[in-house]
């Protein structure tokens, strides 16, 4: 099942992935300070998820293939993976579209925070 995974990073900052069926992270979030923040993003590419004009397909300097979703307001809310090629990343955007919407959310953030508590 498709879902987004929220944790808390070392630096007490949050971050959401899209992990899909396979348990493989196709899409991770930038910082967020507050966990609100990054529940908001989440519904923020769920919503956007859907608008093709959203997705910016992209090639980095290795020639590596990937791509960044935008909200309304312009800004990345999440970077893919890197795909083997053109053709795997659009088929990655078309199954990222289909799922994202209905995926479920689970709150990692407290077992990472009772984790880095015990150091």
């Amino acid at each position: 099942m498709e879902k987004f995974i929220v944790i808390k990073k070392a630096n007490g900052e949050f971050q959401f992935e899209f992990v899909n069926k396979n348990g493989e992270t196709i899409l991770s979030s930038g910082d967020y300070t507050r966990k609100f923040m990054c529940m908001k993003g989440i519904e923020s590419v769920k919503v956007n998820s859907q608008d093709n004009t959203k997705f910016f397909r992209k090639t980095n300097s290795k020639d590596e293939r990937y791509f960044n979703l935008k909200a309304f307001n312009g800004k990345i809310i999440g970077t893919s993976k890197i795909f083997k090629d053109r053709d795997s990343r659009d088929e990655g955007i078309l199954e990222f579209r289909k799922h994202a919407p209905h995926a479920i959310v689970e709150d990692h953030s407290n077992t990472v925070l009772a984790e880095s508590a015990a150091f």
